[in-house]
């Protein structure tokens, strides 16, 4: 970063971590532990699909490497969302395969496209939750709806507390971007 980018307030985009996903499996273990939330065995990557035939290629391949595990849905804000399942107690095996989604729309030159992959869950009185990777940011947050399009705000900052020493949490709480309708929550 230069001198004029220091005076005129403009930083250098954090570049992602996307092996940051797999610390999520022993995050989840204390989130469990601290909250009662375990993992649903769903999780979802958010895209803006590109024009062409080398992302329709790309997004063809990806769907058929993870087979029936996978869900493709557009959601009304313009993006793509391919969510993928597995079952609860195994959420290593869906944070490698959100991984994988990443790193090959990323290696095929579609990383801009990429807006955020999620891993939800859940607990026995109905609390939701999300845990949300920015993928321009690098940094993670959690997402908890409420009915009528409102969040729990009170578990998203118990969560962040909890978390804090787990994951590389988003400090900009204005960054921390509701996901209605995200598949899986």
């Amino acid at each position: 970063m230069g001198w004029l980018d220091a005076l005129f307030g403009r930083s250098k985009p954090v570049k992602p971590n996307l092996d940051a996903l797999f610390a999520l499996p022993s995050a989840a273990v204390t989130l469990q532990a601290a909250t009662g939330l375990e993992p649903t065995g769903l999780g979802s990557v958010a895209f803006r699909a590109a024009e062409g035939g080398a992302f329709a290629t790309l997004e063809r391949d990806v769907k058929a490497l993870l087979g029936e595990r996978v869900e493709d849905i557009d959601d009304d804000y313009g993006y793509t969302w391919l969510q993928v399942r597995r079952p609860p107690d195994a959420l290593s095996d869906l944070v490698t395969e959100l991984h994988a989604v990443n790193s090959s729309l990323e290696g095929a030159g579609f990383g801009p496209s990429l807006l955020c992959s999620l891993a939800s869950f859940a607990d026995p009185e109905g609390r939701r939750l999300a845990i949300v990777y920015l993928y321009k940011r690098g940094t993670f947050y959690p997402f908890a709806p409420l009915p009528g399009q409102r969040r729990d705000n009170a578990l998203e900052l118990q969560v962040r507390g909890v978390l804090s020493t787990e994951l590389p949490l988003e400090e900009d709480l204005g960054r921390w971007f509701p996901v209605w309708g995200a598949p899986g929550l």
